[in-house]
């Protein structure tokens, strides 16, 4: 059974990804009298995404997002879990089952100017998808490129240009075309919005809501930015060294983040509290983020947390439902407040050194 917030449907044929215990470990080479190292990337991520819903999955860098999104898009075979895709169990797919879902999920990479080709037109980067997947001739495909070109907000005719000639944020837009021809179901995107200015952002980001309404699309969005996860998200999957250690609805975990790091992250970014709302804390973090290769044998948030015991730093605590999310802490009922509207931090536990 897959990881679930408490009160959520159970997936069904509207969920397009369900992940359960994803992992993913690396062999590091040491040289050639040392055994290889066991780096954990990814340390057992369950989730489900429905059509026209969005999971933002959030961290800091090297937190396992991008290993996650690799996963999910078939780039990668995860080591061990289960992942269904719009129904098929990928993990014993075959080669030509697997084949068919990539054209059920597409990319969106962050940097616009690196994801296109600077020699080919527009045309070419737009019609390539359905010249290899589908028998359409070349006069459907140019037909269809000009109108997803019309689709996301772009002149047809810009398709007979070439990438240099755009800026970034007509680049994006021509990126998230260029991911749309094959009709796909869910959208990963990897920080699409971070190389723009923010007047462009607030552009694309409501461009990928008008599609994802339109077209009934879910996204796996890859963000660090939590302003722009506010505006976009469903529901949010927080990471840190490769676990999950609070998941659920965006308006609970903004509201009342349960777990320190959850936290933590939101009084680092700043305009996320609403005009008259309760300020936060800021909380600053002490300490180095623990290798990957060696992590702490309790809690792997327990070298930086202000609220650490000696539980924390011996007991591994697994995801529970607190709160109608998911959460792992042992003490996540603490950082409850009381129905005062009260600070988020007001119950929090006292910390140990």
């Amino acid at each position: 059974m897959s990881a679930q917030f408490p009160g959520a449907a159970v997936p069904d044929r509207a969920t397009v990804v369900q992940a359960e215990d994803l992992r993913q470990v690396y062999s590091i080479r040491r040289g050639l009298l040392r055994a290889p190292a066991q780096l954990q990337a990814v340390g057992g991520v369950s989730f489900a995404v429905r059509a026209g819903q969005t999971l933002a999955v959030v961290g800091e860098s090297g937190c396992g997002k991008s290993t996650l999104a690799r996963m999910v898009s078939l780039i990668e075979t995860p080591t061990s879990g289960r992942l269904v895709l719009d129904g098929t169990d990928v993990t014993h797919a075959t080669a030509r089952e697997r084949q068919q879902l990539r054209k059920t999920v597409q990319l969106v990479f962050q940097n616009p100017y690196g994801s296109l080709n600077p020699r080919k037109k527009i045309s070419a980067a737009l019609e390539d998808p359905l010249a290899i997947n589908t028998r359409l001739s070349k006069a459907e495909r140019a037909e269809r490129a000009r109108a997803m070109l019309a689709q996301v907000g772009l002149r047809p005719e810009y398709a007979d240009r070439y990438p240099h000639m755009f800026s970034g944020g007509q680049r994006q837009r021509i990126a998230i075309a260029r991911a749309l021809m094959l009709s796909p179901k869910l959208v990963v995107a990897d920080e699409p919005v971070s190389a723009l200015d923010v007047s462009i952002q607030a552009q694309v980001l409501n461009l990928l809501a008008d599609l994802q309404r339109d077209l009934g699309l879910a996204y796996l969005f890859i963000s660090h930015d939590l302003a722009v996860v506010r505006h976009i998200a469903h529901d949010v999957l927080v990471m840190y060294l490769g676990h999950a250690v609070e998941q659920g609805p965006k308006h609970k975990i903004f509201a009342q983040p349960l777990h320190p790091y959850t936290q933590a992250l939101l009084a680092s970014t700043p305009g996320l509290v609403a005009a008259g709302g309760p300020r936060r804390e800021r909380i600053v973090l002490k300490g180095e983020l623990p290798s990957p290769l060696h992590p702490p044998p309790g809690c792997v948030f327990s070298t930086r947390c202000a609220y650490a015991t000696e539980r924390c730093r011996a007991e591994r605590p697994l995801q529970r439902p607190v709160d109608e999310r998911l959460v792992a802490c042992h003490y996540a009922e603490d950082f409850l407040a009381p129905a005062t509207g009260s600070a988020p931090l007001a119950a929090s536990p006292t910390p140990v050194a």
